[in-house]
């Protein structure tokens, strides 16, 4: 491992010195190749003095360091914390060097998206300060770690980004100071082992499955899978059906979102307006899986969806009408972007998603647990559920709508426009809370379930209705961002299955 230490310290004969010298000392014992740059002995001008720091030619003491920071493949900086952060001199050394083209690189119209160049390296900090190490922390919140964890190196693509702070300086003694400069040459003896633990390797090769899996939509599929369950169950939950059951969709929502982002790519690619709740993953796009990887990842997990299935139904007796429905799942979800359907391509996709995480949840949950077919109940449910559902669905689709149009996807939001969209939503909260009103005072059964949901449901469909007015009256640009109106919408479903799985606890 190529090892570049950087000692931000003006004076090499300073505590910082010391532990970046120990640092080198046992990465080398360990069998690492090392170069030490100390920046106080660097001649070079600090400061940007042209419009970019790339337009500003380059000392040659900078060509050069720019050479170590190519050459390096972990990076280690050494500096004392001086006011919160870094000194200036090594702010100025990563001012004139971490640059577009060498560092990073922005993409994507309007040049609205970044790339880091420094994607593969590892890094490590070793900070020295005055005050002590858990009131930095925990108080003043790190400032001048996270700057160049995230901001810095994290914005260049390197990870991971180890961090070792010791004080504080000022009141220890000898033994103190040679115990952490101990601690720096055990931390450079380490690197014989690779910066990543064991378990850091796990995280990191599991983290872009677990981005791909976009586990922030599954708690509503549960939800409504639940409610139905215990509809049908009223002497008790049969778990093993029951476990089962949920085991089966969630492998097939994993399908299900590992083929959209394998569908979408062509307009996942060039849309700039991405966001937690649009867009995709984003693993295809960012280069964290391959297109073959997540071929395996659909395959799996169709092939778990077919085995907890298959186990479902064996254990609740072979019931035909929850397997209908569980056949019924998988071609309307895998089919909302994947041939030959492709619904979400032909203004389809936003009530065939309603309709899946409403009616078929709640159907295969009710059928599972022994529920007749010819039952209605279950559509009482689930009617109120799908049109709350609908508007963030309808939402969704705006953020993504130049995109999708010149992918070829015809999205309500591509064929209706902004505002007919922002319309089209105002009018499923309002006839959702209008359901769950006539529902609750309408007696009988659904009337136990939906007792008390209009005093949670109207106001939140009045502040969903607030905001839909809030941008339908400030122009359609806005709807390029809307993360709070979309967080504000898909919680408004939340209440349809809340008291209901309530009243049945």
């Amino acid at each position: 491992m190529r090892t570049l230490i950087i000692l931000g310290h003006p004076r090499r004969d300073s505590l910082c010195g010391a532990m970046a010298e120990a640092y080198r000392q046992g990465a080398e014992q360990a069998g690492v190749e090392t170069h030490l740059l100390s920046l106080g002995e660097l001649d070079f001008d600090p400061h940007v003095r042209e419009d970019s720091p790339e337009l500003q030619p380059l000392e040659p003491d900078l060509e050069r360091g720019r050479a170590w920071l190519a050459w390096a493949e972990h990076l280690v900086f050494v500096y004392p914390n001086w006011w919160g952060t870094m000194p200036a001199l090594l702010k100025g050394f990563l001012d004139r060097l971490v640059m577009p083209g060498d560092a990073f690189r922005f993409y994507g119209p309007g040049a609205t998206q970044w790339e880091g160049l420094w994607a593969g390296k590892t890094a490590q900090l070793i900070t020295t300060m005055d005050t002590p190490p858990p009131v930095y922390r925990w108080l003043f919140k790190a400032p001048g770690t996270h700057a160049m964890r995230n901001a810095t190196l994290g914005f260049c693509g390197v990870k991971p980004v180890r961090s070792l702070v010791v004080g504080p300086v000022r009141t220890s003694d000898d033994p103190q100071r040679r115990e952490w400069i101990e601690r720096a040459r055990r931390a450079g003896f380490a690197l014989g082992g690779g910066i990543k633990r064991p378990a850091a390797r796990v995280i990191e090769r599991a983290s872009p499955w677990l981005k791909a899996l976009r586990l922030q939509f599954y708690p509503m599929t549960w939800a409504a899978y639940t409610v139905g369950a215990l509809t049908a169950g009223v002497s008790g939950l049969a778990w093993g059906p029951y476990l089962l059951g949920y085991l089966c969709l969630f492998c097939l929502e994993a399908a299900t979102v590992f083929s959209n982002d394998y569908q979408d790519y062509p307009s996942d690619r060039i849309n700039a307006n991405h966001g937690p709740f649009t867009g995709g993953s984003r693993v295809l796009v960012d280069g964290e899986l391959s297109f073959a990887k997540l071929r395996l990842g659909i395959g799996l997990a169709l092939v778990g969806f077919f085995a907890a299935g298959g186990l479902a139904l064996h254990t609740a007796g072979l019931p035909l009408a929850a397997a209908g429905w569980l056949l019924l799942a998988l071609v309307l979800t895998l089919g909302y972007t994947s041939p030959p359907l492709k619904l979400s391509y032909r203004g389809l996709g936003e009530m065939d998603v309603a309709f899946t995480h409403s009616a078929m949840v709640l159907w295969v949950g009710y059928t599972l647990q022994g529920g007749e077919a010819s039952d209605k109940l279950p559509w009482w449910l689930a009617t109120p559920l799908f049109l709350a559902i609908l508007p963030a669905i309808l939402l969704a689709g705006a953020p993504d709508r130049d995109a999708d149009s010149q992918a070829g996807k015809r999205t309500l939001a591509v064929r209706l426009g902004n505002r007919p969209l922002l319309m089209l939503a105002g009018l499923a909260v309002v006839v959702a809370a209008l359901l769950a009103v006539l529902f609750e005072h309408g007696g009988g059964v659904v009337g136990e379930l939906y007792a008390g949901l209009s005093v949670f449901v109207l106001p939140h469909a009045a502040l969903c209705l607030g905001l839909l007015w809030f941008y339908y009256q400030r122009g359609t640009d806005r709807l390029k961002r809307i993360n709070g109106l979309l967080i504000v919408t898909l919680h408004y479903m939340v209440w349809f299955v809340a008291v209901p799985f309530y009243h049945l606890l």
